[in-house]
């Protein structure tokens, strides 16, 4: 499988009820990425370009074929703040 390029990896955070919910309770945050990024990118492209420390990626497609990434980040890092700098919260 070929590595997909740091700044091709996220397009962009999703910003839904559901996602505040999890960025609030779960220390998590969701972005759409690319369909051709793995689970390995998205946290490598999270780890670079936003310097957040990821526990976990877990990833699926969503009915209308985007592909959704959520994001657990460690306990020591809060995605609250992160979320405050991409402007979702």
């Amino acid at each position: 499988m070929t590595k997909v390029k740091t700044h091709e990896v996220i397009s962009y955070p999703l910003i839904s009820e559901d996602a505040v919910t999890l960025i609030e309770k779960e220390n998590k945050i969701t972005f759409i990425v690319n369909l051709k990024a793995g689970k390995n990118d998205v946290a490598r492209a999270v780890k670079e370009l936003y310097e957040a420390d990821v526990e976990s990626v877990n990833t699926l497609i969503t009915s209308d074929g985007r592909k959704k990434a959520y994001v657990k980040f460690k306990p020591e890092f809060k995605a609250a703040d992160l979320a405050v700098k991409l402007g979702i919260l």
